[in-house]
């Protein structure tokens, strides 16, 4: 949005912790303005609304990690489904119906134990976990105000897209991240949950750009937004040591799987480095999750294909490589400089 000019405000949550690290780059520009709001809060929104007057929403806030719904079903409920609702209502009650377009970020998860592989639009929905079950409620009330009150409201049914921003307890990068730090020493061991799950992943860069061309159209659809090419848990774990510099060979069935290193490190090689622990599995699982995005390539001439899945890999990898590396040396010095302190070197 910043590159093309926008005016760009976002929401943020009070919190005693101040925590933003990925969005850090961008304070201090004039075209960029943080918020304090909440999906919780429908007055904070309709005030927020109010004051911005908004062409363009872009709804990307909810508790959005799968496991976590299941303990915490009830806040998920009321951010990822009642919050769209406020957003709707936000946008009615000052009035911007016919000036502002929204998008409501949805989920491949909505089609959960799947009906039919790939998933386009018209696949039936079969949500299996309270998140995706929250996602469905903001999937129809989006569709249910633009047929009631002639709003531009869409939908982007996002597959899976990861980034190196993607947060640390996402399974892509938590691959990335323990790749990164077995390579250089820095932990033994990954414990994952079913490796044989299967995902479209695609680039969140290029999926915000699809996201773009959406709101741009002259009439409110809902796009599926996918690559069209599907990988197993296993095959991310695989490339992600690949790319660190360890070559893995998987040996046994489910519960007993293992990666082992075969190539890399000599200190490595012979050693099991990811192991399935039942820890990570979860109540329901979607296991075959595969989107067609003929559609989104078709109306909105969008490229599901820019970014590779091996690019994707590599991006996060070496992001996450330079951040061990980063840390280490940030540790190095914080030990150096307690030491110092205690021997009186510096006052």
């Amino acid at each position: 949005m910043l590159a093309k000019g926008y005016d760009v405000h976002g929401i943020i949550r009070r919190s005693s912790v101040d925590y933003r690290e990925r969005i850090a780059h961008l304070e201090g520009r004039p075209n960029f303005h943080l918020h304090y709001a909440d999906m919780s809060d429908s007055m904070s929104l309709v005030k927020l609304v109010g004051k911005v007057q908004p062409t363009e929403i872009y709804n990307l806030a909810a508790q959005s990690h799968v496991q976590v719904s299941f303990d915490a079903p009830e806040f998920t409920a009321d951010v990822d489904a009642v919050g769209v609702l406020r957003i709707l209502e936000a946008v009615r009650t000052n009035h911007l119906e016919k000036t502002c377009k929204i998008y409501q970020a949805s989920t491949s998860e909505l089609y959960g134990k799947v009906e039919e592989v790939p998933q386009s639009e018209t696949t039936p929905f079969h949500p299996y976990s309270p998140y995706a079950v929250a996602k469905l409620y903001g999937y129809w009330i989006i569709k249910e105000y633009r047929e009631a009150y002639n709003m531009f409201c869409c939908s982007g049914i996002l597959f899976n897209h990861e980034s190196e921003r993607r947060g640390e307890t996402f399974v892509t990068r938590k691959i990335t991240l323990a790749a990164a730090r077995i390579a250089q020493g820095k932990q033994e061991k990954l414990y994952l949950g079913n490796l044989s799950s299967l995902r479209d992943w695609g680039y969140a860069k290029d999926y915000v750009e699809c996201m773009w061309l959406i709101l741009q159209q002259d009439k409110p659809e809902d796009f599926v937004i996918a690559t069209g090419v599907q990988h197993s848990v296993r095959e991310f774990a695989y490339h992600a040591f690949k790319a660190a510099g360890i070559e893995l060979k998987f040996e046994g069935e489910d519960i007993d799987e293992k990666g082992i290193c075969v190539n890399g490190p000599a200190n490595l090689v012979g050693k099991t480095l990811v192991e399935v622990s039942e820890d990570f599995y979860r109540p329901t699982d979607v296991v075959n999750l595969l989107g067609d995005p003929t559609k989104a390539k078709q109306t909105l001439g969008w490229n599901p294909q820019k970014t590779s899945f091996d690019q994707l890999v590599s991006i996060m990898v070496k992001h996450d490589m330079e951040k061990v590396a980063a840390e280490h040396v940030a540790s190095v010095m914080r030990t150096n400089l307690a030491e110092y302190l205690e021997k009186g070197v510096v006052k």
